[in-house]
Parts: structure tokens; C-alpha cells; sequence
């Protein structure tokens, strides 16, 4: 607040205070007469008590003008209060307008963003029905089209069908776990290749049915990451990469290193993401072309990925050539912080 400003909201103070000094000085400058200072004295104060409750009740009549129309705002129940405020008549209540203003902004953003989270929830939960619902129909029809089939070819067959479920459920708990994610984490060495083996041994099965071959770095290789959490995020792109794959197909894995970051890459000889989506692939909930074509996508792995691989820490990208190939590489700084978190 300026100086200006002050003396802005004080103006009717000092248009007060300059008609009652003129009117004491004319009447010090008429009272000339030693008898008469009693008398003009007790003028004096009386005319100037007369001027202050002038002033006074000028300023409860200006004031109350204000605060009238405030008071019937906030008996209205009118919805929208903020723009129906009346004009202020000082900069203090100009400066409390504008912070009421900020607040409302930031709440209606932070009210905008629950409710997106919301509705990006509910589509999320829709979609894990959607997708949890097949394995379970595809059991459902095992089981009454079992006749003629052997012991082994049904539990094979149900085996299948519990880990997509088991897949789902995982990934639904991941979910529910992200914004929480500061309290579930310790970061230390982790042996990488041994990470990838296991999630490889989780998914041989898959490999072997579709005959894709693998390709992946010897050397043990030692990252700074959560070992839970890099297990995920390594499991859905091996996923992806069998999932988008045909068969006959390939998946490489190899490890990268210089002196600012290592690397590691996953690499794939299928369908590959068509140019319009691959800007897009990590947002939440985003399918793409490739996602529609099977059915067996909610667009929550890549995203959850990203967001994972971020809150480590880490990074995530992707290339992809449609039709030729698709590579996915998570970053592992060297010189890192954990200030962030």
C-alpha cells in the first residue's frame, strides 16, 4: 500500500481536520479581547464537537451503505456471491475483494481436480470390471465346455485365465497405492538382471505359447531403485511387449551405461504405435488405435509406469515404428536427489 493510497482512504479525516483548523484560526485570529477567551474557548470546543459528529455521522451513513448491501449479499444465499459483491470503498477492503477472489479461485481449481480424479476413477473401475470380467467368462466357459478335454488342458487353460486376473488385481492396487507413494518406497541397490529374470520366469509361459524369442544382457548389472516398484514397472512393459507381439516374434532387453545415467531398454518386434498416439501413450486412461484394436487394454500400464518411474526417480520414453518395432528405455541417473520425494 502506497502512501497515496493511505492518504486516498484518509481523505475524509483530512478534509475534517482542515475546516476545523480554519475555523480555529479565524477564531483565534477575531479573539482579540482578553475578557472573551473563556467564552470563545468554550465556542471552540463546542462548534468542534459539533464537526466531529458531523464527520461521524457522515461516515456511519457512507459506511453503512456498504455494509447493508454486504449483509443482504450474505442473507441472499446467492450463488454466485463473489461477482455480486458491492464496490469497495477503501483499499483495504479493495485488497480483501481480491484475496476473496484468489481463494475462490484455488478452491474451484482444487474442486475441478477431485472431480476429475473422480471421473478419471470411475472410468479407471469401469474399465478393470470390463477387463476382469473376461478371464472370468472365459473360465465360466471352460468349465462348461469341459467335457472331452483333459485335466491337464483345463487347469493349463485356468492358470491362464488367474494371472490376467491376478495381472488386473495387481495393477488395481498400484493404482490405489500412487498417491501414496512417499510412505511405500526405499531406495537401495538392487541387482537388475535378477529383477528381469524373475518377471520374465512370471511370464515364460506366454513366451513359450507364442514362440517369441528373447534376447537379454548377461552382466549383472546394479541400479538405485525400489525393488517393488521397479518389478511393476518392468512386468508391464514385458507385458506390453508380449501382448502387442506376434507370434514368432522377438523381444530384446539390453543395458546401457555412460557417465551421466544407465539404461535399460525393452524392445519389441510387434504392431508397434502409430505416429498420431505415441505423444500420448503415457497419459492416463489413453488407448490409442492399437488399445481398440485389443480389447484387452485399459490404457492404465504405461501411465502407471510413467508415474512409478518418476516418483523414483527415474524416467521413462518410447519409440515405436508401426508395424516394425517398439522400444521402451527407463532412465537411471547417476547423480541423483531424493529431495522431491
Amino acid at each position: 500500500m502506497s502512501i497515496l493510497q493511505y492518504l486516498k482512504d484518509k481523505r475524509y479525516f483530512i478534509y475534517f481536520y482542515i475546516i476545523l483548523m480554519t475555523f480555529i484560526s479565524l477564531m483565534v485570529i477575531i479573539s482579540i479581547s482578553e475578557t472573551s477567551i473563556v467564552s470563545n474557548l468554550i465556542y471552540i470546543n463546542l462548534v468542534s464537537f459539533c464537526f466531529a459528529c458531523i464527520y461521524v455521522l457522515i461516515g456511519y451513513f457512507f459506511r453503512n451503505s456498504y455494509y447493508r448491501k454486504l449483509s443482504s449479499l450474505v442473507t441472499s444465499g446467492n450463488e454466485e456471491m463473489l461477482a455480486a459483491m458491492p464496490e469497495p470503498q477503501t483499499f483495504q477492503q479493495k485488497q480483501y475483494l481480491e484475496l476473496l477472489k484468489q481463494l475462490h479461485n484455488d478452491h474451484t481449481r482444487h474442486i475441478q481436480k477431485l472431480q476429475d480424479e473422480k471421473r478419471d476413477h470411475q472410468d479407471y473401475i469401469m474399465s478393470w470390471i470390463h477387463e476382469v470380467k473376461l478371464p472370468i467368462a472365459a473360465g465360466r466357459l471352460l468349465i462348461e465346455n469341459s467335457s472331452g478335454k483333459t485335466v491337464d488342458y483345463l487347469v493349463d487353460n485356468f492358470e491362464d485365465e488367474l494371472q490376467k486376473i491376478d495381472k488386473y488385481i495387481e495393477q488395481a492396487l498400484y493404482y490405489s497405492r500412487i498417491d501414496s507413494f512417499s510412505k511405500d518406497y526405499f531406495i537401495n541397490e538392487i541387482e537388475l538382471s535378477q529383477v528381469i529374470r524373475e518377471s520374465i520366469k512370471k511370464y515364460s509361459k506366454l513366451f513359450i505359447n507364442k514362440r517369441i524369442r528373447l534376447t537379454m544382457f548377461e552382466e549383472s548389472q546394479l541400479v538405485q531403485s525400489d525393488r517393488k516398484w521397479i518389478s511393476f514397472i518392468i512386468d508391464q512393459l514385458i507385458t506390453n511387449a508380449l501382448k502387442y507381439t506376434d507370434e514368432g516374434g522377438e523381444v530384446s532387453i539390453r543395458f546401457e551405461e555412460n557417465q551421466k545415467e544407465k539404461r535399460l531398454l525393452i524392445r519389441d518386434t510387434g504392431i508397434g504405435i502409430k505416429p498420431e498416439d505415441i505423444n500420448r501413450v503415457f497419459e492416463k486412461g489413453f488407448t490409442g488405435s492399437t488399445g481398440r484394436n485389443h480389447t484387452k487394454s485399459t490404457g492404465m500400464g504405461l501411465y502407471l509406469a510413467k508415474q512409478m518411474a518418476q516418483k523414483l526417480g527415474h524416467d521413462l520414453s518410447i519409440e515405436s515404428v508401426e508395424g516394425e518395432f517398439t522400444k521402451v528405455t527407463i532412465y537411471f541417473p547417476k547423480n541423483r536427489s531424493y529431495i522431491h520425494f
